[in-house]
This record gives structure tokens, C-alpha cells and sequence, in this order.
């Protein structure tokens, strides 16, 4: 969202750039979920798949993800097969275990009953897999019900277990899932590369999934020059320090600030050395550098399925990041 514009807009944005990502050969588009977050928009990413699925015609649509713990695995497993239903071979399932917001928001989107404990969540993902893919146990309380609307396992949308540490990996792997990791949060790539050995090491074959297939989403932003990536990359920068800044008692505006007001902000020192961790973990640049950067990523995780994350002020200026990435890669 940006500072002064509506979430509406921001969610309009984002059906725009699915489009165009389409149009630039990108393979699939993933949609999150947050709640009470001044900068994003996205709290129902269910709803946001069906709109983007809506407007295009190819690429696969998902979550990244749905925060399984706030809901019922039935009521999850019936959305996506509505979804499925409707696009069948295009949806995407992707799983995760945090709450998308702070703890006072957590206890409102269970109010008035007691939020879900965490130590059911493997359950509840044990429990996704079976209603979309009729696998329930014989002994499962729920056995006898199917979630509707009915259809073939096989037609099923792909289910991803998302994380960013071992706990995520280990699941995965226990259970035979896909496993994207979250490189993009900016503070995760030093033992990103380990959890991953994790979940390869790990892994049992499934039914769903015969061998490790890893994800990894890393923070990008591609202009054609250095002075544009500084611009671009200060709106976002600076959405990073109002944490730091939130946190020491600071008055901070909500929502991307406009990338020249967002450069002039001033900044504590701890805000500046929270920015400056947080960029050190983002691949920025120039096309040849970003894709020098991509390419490194994919060998640090070994892994060719890489998803890219790009938050700049402007919709011109994130369309044209991800038509650069797509050149540099010959995807056009």
C-alpha cells in the first residue's frame, strides 16, 4: 500500500501486476496474507487468487500462503477446491505456520474462542492433505467427510509447506510436501542454504511428491542504472526502518512512501544498521547483476525454482523490475 492510497488500490495493483507477469512467461504468482500491517493489503488471499485467476488465463495462482493455524483444514481444503474447481491445473496451496500479524490480531481472528496452539499444526496439515486428496485415515474422527466440491485427488491444487527455519523443513520433509523457503525476508539467507540440506536430507517420498522439491523466494529489485535502483529500492528501504523507528517511540506514517521523501527520511543508527542487514540480504541491481545475484541463490539452495518478491512505490517501477529479471532470463 502506498502512503495516502487505499487497499483497494493496492489490490488492484496487484491483479495488474499478475498480468503483466503472465505476459513477461513467469510460471506462477503467489499471493500472502497479513493482518494489521500498515503496508499490505492482502488479508484474504483466497479471495485475491480467485480475482487474479479471474484476469488470466495461464499462469498458476497460489498462496504464499494461507496461515493455516487461524482456520479449520476442512474450510481451507473446501476454498481451494472451489478455486480448483473453476481453474482446474492453476492453483496453488501454500501452508504456513506463522500468524501474519502481531499477537493482539492473532487473538481477534479467533475472538471469542482461544486461538489454535501452534503444536496442532502438523495436524492440521496432515489434515488439508487428506480432505483435498481423500486420504483421510480409516480412524480419523472426520473420515466419512469429503470436501466439497467434490473432484479427482488428482485435480487437487499443489500443496507447498512455506517457512523460513528447519521447523518448516522438517515437516515438509516428514510428510513428503514441496517446501518453499523464504529468502525474501532479508535475514534468513545465512541458514537458508542449511535448512534446505535439511528438508533434501530429510525427505520421505509421498504420493503427492516422489523427491525434494524446493522453492526459495529472494528479495529483488532490477532497474537499468544504479542511481534508478537507489530510487526504486529507497520506498522500500525505508518501510524496513519504520519497525526500528516504530519500536524507539517514532510517529511513523503508514504505507510506501514516495521513493525521493522515502531518501530523505532521517534515520537513528539502529534503524540505519537494521536497513543496512536487511539490503545485504536482497539481490539489487542492474539486470546483469541481478541475474549474477538470482544465480547465486540458485546454487547457494540448489535448487532452480526461484521466486522473486519486489515492493517499490510505483507499479511502473515493480513491472519493470520483473520485465527486466524476464529479459535477463530469456523468458521473453
Amino acid at each position: 500500500m502506498r502512503h495516502g492510497e487505499t487497499g483497494a488500490q493496492a489490490l488492484r495493483d496487484t491483479v495488474e501486476l499478475a498480468k503483466a507477469t503472465e505476459a513477461l512467461g513467469y510460471s506462477r504468482f503467489w499471493v500472502a496474507e497479513h493482518h494489521s500491517a500498515g503496508t499490505f493489503a492482502g488479508t484474504s488471499p483466497e479471495i485475491l487468487i480467485g480475482q487474479i485467476l479471474a484476469h488470466t488465463s495461464r499462469i498458476r495462482v497460489g498462496s504464499g500462503g494461507v496461515m493455516l493455524t487461524h482456520y479449520s483444514a476442512l474450510k481451507v481444503a473446501e476454498q481451494f477446491r472451489v478455486l480448483e474447481s473453476f481453474y482446474p491445473g492453476r492453483v496453488d496451496l501454500g501452508i504456513g505456520r506463522a500468524p501474519g500479524s502481531d499477537q493482539r490480531t492473532m487473538l481477534a481472528l479467533a475472538y471469542p474462542k482461544r486461538p489454535v496452539d501452534v503444536e496442532t499444526f502438523p495436524q492440521q496439515v496432515v489434515d488439508v492433505v487428506g480432505y483435498l486428496y481423500d486420504a483421510l485415515q480409516p480412524d480419523h474422527p472426520f473420515a466419512a467427510l469429503k470436501a466439497a466440491p467434490g473432484g479427482k485427488p488428482e485435480s487437487a491444487p499443489d500443496i507447498w509447506l512455506l517457512g523460513s527455519s528447519d521447523y518448516s523443513a522438517r515437516l515438509a520433509a516428514q510428510l513428503g510436501l514441496p517446501f518453499a523457503f523464504a529468502d525474501f525476508f532479508g535475514t534468513t539467507s545465512g541458514h537458508g542454504p542449511a535448512v534446505a540440506e535439511i528438508y533434501r536430507r530429510e525427505f520421505q517420498p509421498s504420493e503427492l511428491c516422489a523427491e525434494p522439491r524446493l522453492n526459495v523466494t529472494v528479495q529483488v529489485i532490477c532497474a537499468p542504472t544504479a542511481e534508478e535502483v537507489q530510487r526504486v529500492t529507497a520506498s522500500r528501504n525505508f518501510n524496513r526502518a519504520r519497525r526500528v523507528l516504530a519500536a524507539q517511540g517514532e510517529e511513523i506514517r503508514e504505507g510506501l512512501l514516495p521513493p525521493e521523501e522515502a531518501a530523505a527520511m532521517p534515520l537513528t543508527e539502529a534503524a540505519r544498521a537494521h536497513v543496512q542487514q536487511y539490503v545485504d540480504g536482497c539481490i539489487d541491481g542492474d539486470p546483469d547483476q541481478v541475474k549474477a545475484g538470482i544465480l547465486t541463490a540458485s546454487e547457494r539452495y540448489e535448487t532452480t525454482d526461484i521466486g522473486i518478491v519486489s515492493i517499490a512505490y510505483a507499479l511502473v517501477d515493480r513491472i519493470r523490475s520483473y520485465e527486466l529479471v524476464a529479459r535477463a532470463f530469456g523468458l521473453l
